[in-house]
């Protein structure tokens, strides 16, 4: 993994967010993909079920911005510090997340293991 197919990724999950775009958030893993969406649940498998979760999340925000910070890569993963903001539809209330990624990407830059550690603020 190199830094510019990272940041790339990066950028394109960010994009996928702020779009609300299941599909695109989809095509960026891999066709087996491990996404844990927390340390301690069992990982989502495999593009279908991340485009079925992604479509769940995004149905309820709007206003989504996304960015991030790359704070290390290696040969093997990169690590990165993001952050967004949203709000939900139904009840207007704004959210702010803080987390860290950790992303492992296949030669063709789509990812194969997603872990994350998330944190969130509901504020007004």
């Amino acid at each position: 993994m190199n830094m510019e197919g990272f940041q790339s990724w990066i950028e394109s999950y960010g994009r996928a967010w702020e779009s609300h775009e299941p599909q695109i958030f989809a095509d960026l893993f891999t066709d087996d993909a491990s996404y844990y969406v927390n340390p301690f649940s069992e990982p989502l498998s495999g593009r279908s079920a991340l485009r079925d979760y992604w479509s769940n999340i995004v149905r309820s925000q709007e206003q989504t911005r996304f960015d991030y910070e790359v704070l290390a890569i290696t040969q093997d993963i990169g690590i990165a510090h993001w952050w967004t903001s949203f709000v939900y539809i139904s009840s207007k209330t704004k959210v702010k997340l803080d987390g860290i990624f950790v992303i492992s990407l296949n030669d063709e830059s789509h990812c194969k293991v997603f872990k994350q550690w998330w944190h969130w603020l509901e504020y007004s």
